[in-house]
């Protein structure tokens, strides 16, 4: 499946779309509305071609159909329900058919294996259990490889440590910042010698080259892109293969057609263009979604030198909900990591707090040197430096992020250990208190 002819790979998609379209229309009263106020019925749709005929699904649907309107089957036919993990509000609820569980698994197995994962390995799974998808959707995936799967969750970085250590776990499951944060304590304890990971499969935030080689450095692995979302299944929608680093994730397109369209105005851009990213589910039961914008923003490319013939996706720039304006100029976080990733002086914790003082927005990113600095001026803490020399850093970060974003920012050098770290679950680095 996942080295298919271009050509059949596309006509599976054209028949599973007309089958999805028929689906939802005769199940889902929301999508039978929206088709009826476009004039279109699943008669219009008869191949890849026609997909541009049908309407987005967004985020804000699937709240107002709060709990189950978006379900396509009945409640005796679901046998699990995920919520997102979002913090305000309803939730977004997902419902999963035994069918559904099984595709679950299944693009797990697929992505664990791309990241370098093979049956018999143990798999370090520190993702949250419980609602979030994330846990359950790699423990699935894999038990379907074949691993043995230790079920650590999130957090309780005492315990992470000594499971590693004594069970030799060769793959771990993690969050980007946590992946950080445990290679950090690995290494201020002096354990690397002890913990045999080779594979770290990291996703749930959106994360750059320079975070990939502070964890691959830190845990001695090969670290590897998963991404997914809780309305779309889950974990696994797309991967990133161990031997294809940096050449973009391959997204599962049997099961999941993606598209790019323009913010603005909605129309798809072709390949290698960014705007956002849109899935359309091909083989869900439960809750099937036509043209659900994802929010996030990256392109998609197919790539002739991969070992598979499905599309890639770049990484995620950021998201359409996650962008701040200040004064005017949209800004990206992970815009502000890429530029840190060029002053080997500092380590990449960080921390923005976004303020209003007037009629102004102020911008203060809050920073730490990294342990090669501290190790090359022979120094325990910042207390030991002068004025001039964190002042001089700070003047030439503060310089590189205007002349690339256009931004003048604060710049603040902390005492190392004082930017927050992740305890497990998603980090997050922004404090906008514009709306506190």
């Amino acid at each position: 499946m996942e080295s298919m002819p271009l050509d059949k790979l596309r006509k599976m998609q054209g028949e599973r779309l007309k089958i999805l379209v028929k689906y939802v229309f005769d199940k889902i009263p929301f999508y039978k509305s929206k088709f009826n106020e476009l004039g279109i019925g699943p008669g219009d749709i008869n191949s890849m071609e026609d997909i541009n005929k049908l309407p987005f699904t967004e985020k804000e649907d699937l709240r107002v159909n709060y709990p189950f309107r978006m379900f396509a089957v009945p409640n005796d036919e679901i046998v699990r329900i995920h919520c997102s993990s979002g913090t305000t509000g309803k939730p977004i609820v997902v419902g999963y058919t035994q069918k559904d569980i099984e595709t679950f698994a299944e693009v797990n197995a697929r992505s664990l294996y791309s990241a370098g994962a093979r049956k018999g390995m143990k798999l370090h799974n520190a993702y949250g259990y419980g609602l979030f998808t994330g846990g359950l959707g790699l423990h699935y995936g894999g038990e379907k490889l074949g691993m043995s799967v230790i079920p650590v969750s999130g957090g309780m970085t005492d315990r992470q440590i000594m499971l590693l250590e004594d069970f030799k776990s060769e793959v771990i499951c993690c969050t980007p910042s946590y992946g950080q944060a445990l290679g950090e304590e690995i290494q201020n304890r002096e354990l690397n010698d002890k913990i045999n990971l080779k594979y770290a499969v990291l996703g749930a935030e959106p994360w750059t080259e320079g975070i990939r080689t502070d964890v691959e450095s830190r845990l001695n692995v090969i670290a590897t892109n998963i991404f997914g979302l809780s309305e779309i299944i889950g974990p696994g929608v797309s991967q990133e293969d161990f031997e294809e680093k940096g050449s973009g994730s391959t997204i599962w397109e049997d099961h999941f057609y993606p598209e790019i369209i323009h913010p603005e105005s909605e129309e798809i851009l072709p390949y290698g263009q960014d705007g956002i990213l849109v899935i359309t589910t091909l083989t869900k039961e439960a809750m099937p979604l036509i043209r659900y914008k994802t929010n996030d923003i990256c392109s998609l490319h197919y790539d002739s030198d991969s070992k598979r013939t499905h599309i890639k996706m770049s990484h995620i720039k950021g998201r359409v909900d996650n962008m701040l304006i200040i004064r005017g100029v949209n800004l990206y976080p992970t815009q502000i990591e890429e530029i840190l990733t060029t002053f080997s002086e500092l380590s990449l914790h960080y921390h923005m707090a976004i303020t209003r003082s007037g009629n102004l927005d102020e911008v203060e990113v809050q920073l730490e040197l990294s342990d090669n600095e501290y190790q090359n001026l022979g120094v325990s803490n910042i207390k030991e430096l002068g004025v001039d020399y964190l002042e001089d850093i700070e003047a030439r970060v503060k310089k590189k992020i205007k002349g690339i974003i256009g931004l003048s920012i604060n710049i603040d050098i902390l005492e190392k250990g004082t930017v927050p770290r992740s305890e497990g679950g998603k980090l997050n680095r922004v404090t906008d208190k514009r709306t506190i």
